[in-house]
């Protein structure tokens, strides 16, 4: 017995060696050896797009004042009405303005009045005119009748004399009823200018009376209404504002704030893509129209307004709505791409530093550059330099590199503990 145990206990004892060498081999270098989840360079569609916020609001909207001051007397308009142009939607009370109105046409009726007076006054300046330059016709003939007879001796100088005075005042007569002739006539003209200004005051009148009557300026949907009935408006510096009126809901338009630094990627013509709270899983599209150039700073950040119009023939969409919007910058059909966490990846030692390795390569040619990591035949990640195009926020085109389609590149390093979890040892073994 003794013999038999001396015998296998030594073949025991390498038995044992050999299988613990074994086992711990593999585990040694699974230990060592970095682990790391890869991706595969794919090939398909990519766009690029400037993500921001906007709000809904309809193409044109038209506010709905009044020109004058008053009391509502009644309010045939409400939230969500339709109106036509014209339609009539309010009415203030008129009372005042019928009197101005009746007051102004009374000083008219006064006006045309003083006019055929003043007329009349002509007629008569007129008339005397005609009397006197009669007068005078006839003078001239007496004097030159008397200087013949003078000179033929038959008269004296004294009766010749007379003559000449009878003239001279017929004369001074004639030209004193021109005078007055012209003073009536200025007095017509004055008459007529005061019928003008009273028409003027009348049409005031008249236009003020007209506007107690509140008309829809457009067609479209009242969206506002800011006023009841028996409720005083002034209209002193600034017209109040009664309704609001959207011209068509069936085509609206989207306000997307846009940061400064994506601005410059828009371009009118793009397409839009938004969803609103209201209808969660719906997208809604449009076309950008306009780039507003005027920038909105709110806590240090520039924004610029980029107008995007939207067809909504459901009505489903309404003013005032936030709408979470991409607009589409650049588009590719069939490109290499690479996931955005593969560029970002960088290879660490055990303690976490980074492992620093000397790039003998570097891509020229369009885009911008960047680098990805491959596993290396010892196992360890080598780079890979690239030129780079648009990106959608997960992959990015690739322009230029030593990648294909298929190519198998790092995303990140795995922690051993994550992977496989370590086998315990044997109890005396590896110390």
């Amino acid at each position: 017995m003794h013999k038999h145990t001396k015998f296998w206990l030594p073949a025991l004892l390498i038995l044992a060696a050999l299988g613990g060498a074994a086992w711990w081999q593999p585990w040694k270098k699974a230990d060592a050896a970095p682990r790391f989840e890869f991706a595969k360079v794919e090939r398909g569609p990519l766009s690029a797009n400037v993500s921001a916020s906007g709000t809904l609001s309809a193409l044109i909207t038209v506010q709905v004042g009044s020109q004058v001051s008053g009391q509502i007397q009644s309010v045939l308009a409400d939230f969500n009405t339709p109106v036509k142009k014209g339609q009539v939607i309010a009415r203030l009370d008129p009372a005042t303005f019928q009197s101005r109105l009746t007051q102004a046409e009374a000083d008219l009726a006064a006006a045309q009045g003083a006019v055929e007076v003043a007329k009349s006054a002509l007629t008569v300046r007129q008339a005397e005119a005609g009397k006197a330059k009669a007068a005078l016709g006839e003078a001239e003939r007496n004097f030159k009748r008397k200087q013949d007879l003078v000179a033929q001796g038959f008269l004296s100088a004294a009766e010749l004399d007379a003559a000449q005075t009878t003239l001279d005042t017929a004369r001074e007569q004639e030209r004193l009823a021109m005078s007055e002739i012209r003073a009536a006539q200025a007095q017509v003209g004055n008459a007529q200018a005061g019928v003008r200004q009273r028409q003027a005051q009348v049409e005031q009148a008249r236009l003020e009376l007209e506007r107690t009557v509140i008309r829809a300026p457009v067609d479209g949907v009242v969206v506002s209404r800011n006023v009841d009935a028996g409720q005083t408006v002034a209209a002193s510096l600034q017209a109040p504002v009664l309704f609001t009126i959207a011209r068509d809901l069936k085509e609206m338009e989207v306000n997307i704030a846009v940061d400064e630094a994506d601005v410059g990627r828009v371009r009118e013509g793009q397409k839009v893509r938004f969803t609103v709270d209201a209808y969660p899983g719906e997208r809604f599209s449009g076309q950008v129209t306009q780039i507003r150039k005027a920038p909105v700073t709110n806590n240090n950040v520039v924004t610029f307004s980029v107008m995007a119009r939207v067809k909504n023939p459901d009505l489903k969409l309404l003013p005032g709505m936030t709408a979470s919007a991409r607009i589409l910058t650049e588009e590719r059909q069939s490109v290499l791409k690479v996931p955005n966490e593969a560029l970002r990846f960088r290879p660490t030692q055990a303690d976490g530093t980074p492992i620093k390795q000397e790039v003998k390569k570097r891509e020229e040619g369009p885009g911008v550059p960047g680098r990805v990591w491959r596993q290396g035949a010892d196992g360890n990640p080598e780079p890979l330099t690239l030129r780079l195009g648009v990106s959608d926020g997960k992959f990015t085109e690739v322009l230029k590199g030593d990648v294909q389609e298929g190519t198998e590149i790092i995303l990140r390093q795995l922690e051993n503990a994550k992977v496989a979890p370590k086998p315990q040892r044997p109890f005396g073994m590896g110390l």
